[in-house]
């Protein structure tokens, strides 16, 4: 009598609420190095909060609500003004125009839901669009997506509520605190250069669209950078798409 072969039993499938959590612990793991560089932000969100007299409530409700980075440091300002809200909606439309951009090219469409999608949405962050738009999360499920912009708002929200809690012991300068920033989008951009090694005058066009501005229009310098830097990136691509491919 021959022997007959017995297969192994095939694994079963990740349930739901299974496969949930294995996509919010993968984005615990990514979220690790970018959430290390919000604490400190969200900590100098809360200080600016309390030392301008603002409610220590107030950090939290910023965090969770606003939730815009650089321009939530202006609305404080805005609020002890008691600036109109026309000034503070063209205030706000200004500082973040450029998610707009980020709304082309952001994998909104693997997001489930009305709800995942409009939380997705609002929480498009310079972080979350970086990380999600690189080669490595080409894979990623809307699931892991949406909770590392999840786990991203809670750093923000912690860090800004224990500055506010803290505030009053934290002096009103610290030095490299308000570094925090400039050094975590270098890193990003860094990050985002070495998986395009192949695309190197990305970065060259940057650098020349800010040298540009800064010598024509020193004091409109950042959006004239920025028309700049776009226009070279749409010549670049109308270039690129006519020039015919040799086999």
């Amino acid at each position: 009598m021959l022997p007959v072969a017995v297969s192994d039993p095939p694994c079963p499938a990740l349930t739901p609420p299974a496969r949930r959590r294995t996509e919010a612990l993968a984005a615990l793991k990514d979220s690790a190095s970018v959430g290390l560089g919000l604490l400190p932000l969200g900590l100098a969100l809360g200080v600016v909060i309390t030392h301008a007299g603002l409610p220590r409530w107030c950090a939290p409700l910023f965090a969770a609500v606003v939730y815009a980075g650089s321009f939530e440091f202006l609305l404080v300002g805005l609020t002890v003004a008691a600036a109109p809200l026309a000034t503070v909606a063209l205030t706000g439309f200004m500082v973040n125009a450029r998610h707009v951009f980020y709304a082309l090219s952001f994998p909104l469409h693997r997001v489930r839901g009305r709800f995942g999608r409009a939380y997705s949405t609002f929480a498009l962050t310079d972080e979350a669009y970086a990380m999600t738009t690189g080669g490595q999360a080409r894979s990623w499920s809307g699931a892991r997506i949406l909770s590392l912009q999840a786990i991203l708002q809670v750093y923000w929200v912690g860090g800004a509520t224990v500055g506010a809690l803290l505030g009053s012991l934290i002096p009103d300068r610290v030095t490299g605190l308000d570094f925090a920033m400039t050094a975590l989008f270098a890193v990003l951009a860094l990050d985002a250069v070495a998986e395009r090694r192949g695309d190197l005058p990305t970065p060259v066009l940057a650098l020349l669209s800010a040298l540009a501005a800064r010598a024509v229009l020193p004091g409109q310098m950042l959006p004239v950078a920025f028309a700049l830097f776009t226009a070279a990136l749409l010549v670049r691509h109308l270039a690129t798409r006519k020039r015919p491919s040799h086999a």
